[in-house]
This record gives structure tokens, sequence and C-alpha cells, in this order.
């Protein structure tokens, strides 16, 4: 008989999470843990079963952008793919974003709620992208106090009803730059009526489709550069889809993955707008969106690894190679483990971001604030890069395969790439956190919040990895001491000092969770035990003293 590779398969994704059951169990008790277990689990059998053999079905369907109707009416639809369709309901009915607005669960609806899109979202085909941006919005109107916005919008992005729920979308970046959005050139001018109208070209617009923008313009007269920016509120579309006056969509991008995203160019013709605070500051104003934003992309980067082992382990124990499974050949093996070690320090600080925010919304103050600022550049640009490495071996051990579009595993690959590149590159944020580290004590508090975790830990077997995370962050400190006047020596060690604080905090995270499942006798200790001490092993610290001086030779 002729040999026929079989494919992986997925069972139920939350049966299988070590991590975050336990995550559960030490964050909710009672009645409320059970339920959140509950629901997970109807998540996990959705987004390993039926949903995911629909996103294999769906894999060559793409957005489809018309801008013509056949009688010559400018209509600019954009059809999305039926398993976005099917994501636009189950996002909404399962509260993708509403749960993290729930204030009867005070600190712990963004766990519960990121721990839904965490199990959810690697079934959904990218549909994250537009929650995130979503949940972005309601963070960032909340914070404006523009009631009128408020009332209008609210409801609607917070809506459990598909019928009433909308998107929103971010329209920031422009042909300009993206990072840099004190160069944008969009102009906002006021009618008679006190109408504001946006003139420019957003040059990357992601989930066009979306009922609702938030984006910057420059009210005539404002100065350049990002002080002279405003934050505006546009109304997308109307009632019936179609899409608002003054908004043309130019193209598709054509995008090496999170193909089912309709990213669009778009140009606006004095497009209506509302301004949603002052005529000046909407760099400032947009701060809530991009920590939610980032925040999502953490987590996103953390369900991706997860989807993308769970594909891999299954895999090892289906493909037959030199005599035996993959699973049983020690090499192949040591690989995979290494690779879950990897994406459970990489869970610990997304969730612990998550934890952080949850707080700080609601009952947080000035140090979580701090924590928060200086914890969310870093938990994005260390997840991101983990994600994309994770993501790269795990389709190499699946062999040729994994490199066949039709088997969906490259998705894994395309889909990851993006994540160090959304809401800030690696070294943008790098950047970010030298800044954000450097005001009112905010590295004093991240250090001692990695501390407070380092203490908790007693079990010797785990001391060797408490105190590699020690010993990462005390070197980072030092080195940014050292170099706090040499302005360009500073700036070209930014990645490997942020990438240095970010896996140090990995592992005291996971540290500190592995000593509690021990203390409450979890069944995922052994896992997480495991986990953090071979982490250890793989090293936190990247900080190289010497490199500075091979820069210019280099680049010469």
């Amino acid at each position: 008989m002729a040999f026929i590779q079989e494919p992986p398969r997925l069972g139920n994704t939350y049966a299988t999470d070590k991590l975050l059951a336990s995550l559960i169990d030490r964050s909710f008790a009672g009645d409320e843990r059970a339920a959140v277990h509950e629901r997970l689990g109807a998540l996990g059998g959705l987004a390993g079963g039926a949903l995911y053999q629909l996103q294999l079905a769906d894999r060559a369907n793409e957005p489809v952008h018309t801008p013509w109707d056949p009688w010559g009416n400018r209509i600019d639809h954009i059809e999305v793919s039926p398993l976005w369709k099917q994501a636009a309901r189950l996002a909404a009915e399962h509260g993708l974003v509403a749960t993290g607005y729930d204030r009867a669960r005070g600190a712990l609806a963004r766990v519960d709620q990121f721990a839904r899109v965490h199990v959810l979202g690697p079934s959904l085909d990218v549909y994250t992208c537009p929650l995130a941006m979503t949940d972005g919005a309601a963070r960032t109107l909340l914070d404006s106090g523009n009631a009128a916005l408020i009332e209008r919008a609210l409801p609607r992005l917070t809506s459990t009803d598909p019928a009433t729920a909308w998107t929103s979308g971010q329209w920031m970046t422009e042909r300009t730059g993206g990072s840099d959005v004190g160069l944008s050139e969009t102009v906002a001018r006021q009618d008679a009526d006190g109408t504001w109208r946006l003139t420019g070209t957003k040059w990357f617009t992601s989930a066009t489709t979306a009922e609702m923008a938030l984006t910057l313009g420059r009210p005539e007269g404002n100065p350049a550069g990002s002080a002279g920016l405003a934050l505006f509120y546009v109304q997308v579309r109307d009632a019936a889809g179609r899409l608002a006056p003054g908004i043309a969509v130019n193209r598709l991008k054509d995008k090496l993955g999170t193909r089912k995203v309709p990213t669009a160019e778009l140009t606006l013709d004095g497009c209506p707008a509302i301004l949603v605070g002052a005529p000046s500051g909407g760099v400032r104003a947009i701060t809530p969106m991009l920590s939610l934003t980032r925040t999502w992309n953490a987590v996103c980067s953390v369900s991706g690894m997860r989807r993308a082992l769970d594909l891999a382990r299954d895999f090892a124990t289906r493909r037959r190679a030199f005599g035996a499974l993959l699973a049983d050949k020690p090499l192949h093996a040591d690989t995979l483990a290494g690779l879950e070690a990897e994406a459970a320090a990489a869970f610990m600080l997304a969730f612990r971001a998550v934890a952080v925010l949850g707080a700080c919304e609601h009952d947080g103050d000035e140090e979580a604030q701090r924590l928060l600022r200086a914890l969310t550049p870093i938990a994005k640009l260390t997840t991101a890069k983990q994600a994309v490495a994770i993501a790269s071996e795990a389709i190499e051990s699946c062999g040729g395969a994994g490199y066949v579009e039709d088997t969906g595993l490259p998705r894994l690959m395309a889909d990851a790439q993006v994540l160090p590149i959304w809401e800030g590159t690696t070294n943008v944020l790098s950047l970010d956190t030298l800044r954000a580290l450097a005001k009112g004590g905010a590295f004093a508090t991240l250090a001692a919040d990695l501390e407070a975790h380092a203490r908790t830990v007693t079990d010797d077997r785990l001391r060797p990895a408490v105190d590699a995370a020690r010993a990462g962050l005390a070197h980072a400190q030092r080195w940014a001491g050292a170099h706090l006047a040499q302005h360009d020596a500073l700036e070209a060690g930014a990645r490997r000092f942020a990438m240095t604080l970010g896996r140090s905090l990995e592992l005291a995270y996971l540290a500190a969770h592995a000593q509690w499942c021990i203390e409450a006798q979890h069944a995922s200790a052994a896992y997480a035990v495991a986990a953090a001490r071979r982490f250890a092993r793989h090293g936190v610290d990247v900080i190289d003293e010497g490199i500075d001086e091979d820069r210019a030779a280099l680049l010469g």
C-alpha cells in the first residue's frame, strides 16, 4: 500500500493549553472560575473543530474590492471571506471586545477577555485585527471624555449583538511613513457651519470594512510635527453599509500575510469628521489606543505560537520517518521542547501585561500606570519576535508539507511576520521603551515587579531561573546607566536592552507561576517548572558590551 502522509489535527485547543488553564485557576475562584473554564472549553472545541475546518476550506478566499457598479456608480464595495463574516458574528456573541468593559468583573475583566481571544483568535483568520482597533477606539473615546461620541459609538463597539456591533478602523499611516506620524499630510478644514473635513491619503487602513475610524489630521494653521495633529472620528459607513462621501478606496494591499484582512489605500477628499478632543495633541490622544492594540498584538503573538506548536506537535505523532515517529526522535523532541519553553515564557509576559492593564483600568494607582507604560512596549516587541521564530520552526518541523500553501501551514509564518511590524516595529518600540523608562521612576517600578515575582520562588529547581532573571535586569540597568551620556550608543543598543528586559521579565513571571503551580499541586506544575528551567538555559541577557565598535566597519 502506498504511503499517504497524515495532516496535523487539532482537538479542543483549550483542553491542551496547560498554561492558560493554570492561569485561570490562579486568577479566578469558585463559581466564576468554573464558569470561565466552561466557556473557554466551549471556545476551544469550536476553535479546534468546526471553525478550524472552515478555516482550511476558506484558505483561498480573500477580500475583493469592487470600485464601480455596472451602471458607473462609485460603490467601493469590499467583499470579505466567508470565515470573516462568521468571525464577525462569533466575536460579538462571545464578547471578544465587550468582556473587557464589564465593570462588574473588576480588574479580571481583561484576563477573561484576552483568554477568549487567545483560544478563539487563531481560528478567525486575523479578525483579531479589527477587534484590536475596536477595543482601542472604545478605550480612546472613553478617555477622551467626549460624551456625544461615547454615547454614539461605545454601545456599538462593545455590543454582544452581531446585528448592532461595530468595528473601528485606525487610520494613522500615510505615504510619508508609519511610525513617524508627525509627518502626516492630511489636512483638516472647517466649513462655515463648523463641520470638519479631511483631505489626504491614508496609505494603510486595515479592516476598511469597519463602520467607523479614528484618524489623525492637521487643522489648517497648526504647526508641523506631531504637536499640530488632532484626533478625528469618521463615520465610515451609513446604516446600509455604504461608504461615506469623501472617501475613495484606491486599492487593496497585496501583502505577504494577513491576506484575509482588507487593508486599503484611501483617498480622503473632504471627508466629514468630528473632532474628538482638542484641535491639537492628537498623538497624545491616541496613546490609549496604542496601549490596547499593542496588548492585543502580544496576546495574538502567543496565541499564534500556541496554534503553531499544537499543529507541529500533533504532526510529530503522525509522521513516521527513519523507522520511528518524529515524536520519538530525540532531536525532534528536543527542538519542540525548546519551542514550548519560549512560548510559555512569552505567554506569561503577555498575560502579565493584560493583568496590569485590567488593574489600571479599574483601580490602578500611579505606580501601576507607570508599570503599564513600561511593560506594554516590552511585551509587544519581545513576544512578536518570538512568534516569528516559533512559526518558522513549526513549519520547518513539518518538512516539505510546511512549505506547501494548501496545507494551510505557511499561513502561520506569513501571518506571524506582521506582528513585529504592526503597532510599532521592534526598533521603534525599543526606543519607546527607553523613553518610558526614563520617566519618573518607571525603571524602578519595572524592577520592583520582577523582584516581587522572583521573591515568591522558593523551589530549588527554579533558583537558577530566578538568578538569571535578576542578573539580566541588573545588567540592563548597569548598561543603560553607563550610556546615559552617550546618545548614539544608547540608541544603537536599545533593541538588545529592551529584549534583555523582556526575556528577564518573562523568566521571572514564568518561574513565579511555576512556583504557584507547585504550591497549588496543579496538574501543570511539571510543565511550568520544566519550561522555566529550559527557558533559563536559552539565555535572557542579549546585551553585548563590545559590539558597537564593529558597526561602522560592517556598514562602511
